[in-house]
């Protein structure tokens, strides 16, 4: 059975085919191309890159000298300004006098009575001896004579060495100086009984900070790497310029002063494995004062002609390393690296670039290989307040 068309179907269905031909006649749009990928990229750039190597120590004088209390008594006087700088010879302290002159006054008294007592023994010896070559007195009491002088003398003797002892004894109760030097905290205060425990023995430190001097540990293996180099550095370079050494100090600056080995301990601590190595700079401005923090730092390896690339261009997967590396073209490829030192925040390439490369630094985890990049020039971060480079 068919079916008849009514007269509103006739134009719906004309609509229909109508739009279906404009549909038809219409051309499709294109899909507008991805854009280029930007990427920032670093040179592969080739220099002469020194190798540095610090290790932590403290400072310390050049001379630390403790100043001592040898006698007992009252601290009378305190002669310096603490903290300050001090000349050899000057008066530090006073320490109460009065039982160290009495022990003065009865030692020149004993010497004095033993001085009488030679005298008479001298003048029994002198009057015995003519009439003992005539026999008017028996050789026993010469004898007898000359014995007693002896002993007389030797007493002189002994009360002059105690005479000059308790004049030493005296002198110790000031206390002077004996190098130039910064002073610290007087330990002692004005009346305080000093000499013997528990009160203080140790009254100040003095040391001398110019030059100053740095203690800090090695390696063991670091050692060992040093002792085997340096014989051929000495016959290369003068002794003086054999590892020249910089002090960084705790705000990041360094000491303008360059400095030198002093000594290397006898043997290597057993518990820590490493090696106790002081380092002396020169400190004409006072500056620096023991027990600072301090790195001790020095060229130990230069790499000539090193390839080097940004630390941050490097990817490293499964202990294998990679940099994207941008053609002529423009297109990226993925290129297996040798990695050598890292210095500061680059790494040295030993095999797998060549001078001149470019790399890609910045946006590499949207890297495929054969994608055509743009590229900017990379700009290094800005860098950090503390100068010392890695090793």
């Amino acid at each position: 059975m068919k079916k008849r068309l009514t007269r509103t179907s006739i134009p719906l269905a004309m609509g229909a085919s109508l739009l279906l031909a404009l549909a038809c006649d219409t051309p499709q749009q294109t899909q507008a191309p991805p854009p280029v990928m930007e990427v920032s990229i670093a040179p592969v750039e080739v220099e002469d890159i020194p190798v540095w190597r610090e290790w932590v120590g403290e400072t310390r004088g050049q001379a630390d000298i403790e100043i001592r209390a040898r006698v007992t008594g009252f601290l009378e006087e305190i002669h310096f300004r603490e903290g300050g700088q001090v000349k050899k010879g000057e008066l530090l302290y006073s320490i109460d006098q009065s039982e160290l002159l009495q022990e003065v006054t009865a030692a020149r008294a004993g010497l004095a009575a033993a001085n009488t007592n030679l005298a008479y023994a001298d003048s029994d010896v002198k009057r015995y001896r003519p009439l003992a070559e005539i026999n008017a007195v028996s050789q026993r009491d010469l004898d007898s004579a000359v014995a007693k002088y002896d002993a007389a003398l030797a007493q002189v003797e002994a009360a002059a060495a105690l005479v000059r002892l308790q004049e030493i004894n005296l002198s110790y109760s000031r206390i002077m100086a004996p190098i130039d030097g910064v002073i610290g905290l007087s330990k002692a205060k004005v009346g305080d009984y000093v000499g013997q425990s528990p009160n203080p023995v140790v009254l100040n430190t003095l040391s001398r900070t110019d030059p100053i001097h740095v203690r800090f540990p090695v390696g063991e293996q670091e050692y060992l790497e040093f002792a085997r180099r340096f014989p051929e550095e000495r016959r290369k370079r003068s002794e003086d310029s054999v590892l020249p050494l910089e002090l960084v100090l705790a705000d990041g600056s360094i000491h303008p002063e360059r400095g030198g080995v002093e000594f290397v301990e006898r043997e290597i601590d057993a518990s820590t494995g490493t090696l106790i190595i002081e380092a002396s700079f020169r400190n004409p401005e006072l500056i620096l004062r023991p027990g600072q923090y301090g790195r001790v730092r020095a060229i130990v390896d230069v790499l000539e002609d090193a390839r080097m690339v940004p630390q941050r261009a490097v990817v490293e997967l499964q202990g294998q390393y990679s940099v994207w590396v941008v053609g002529e073209s423009g297109a990226v490829e993925q290129r297996t690296v040798q990695m050598g030192r890292r210095v500061d925040q680059r790494w040295q390439i030993r095999e797998g670039l060549e001078p001149g490369e470019n790399v890609v630094v910045d946006g590499l985890q949207r890297l495929r290989a054969g994608v055509n990049v743009k590229t900017t020039p990379w700009t290094p971060p800005a860098v950090a307040a503390d100068p010392a480079p890695g090793a």
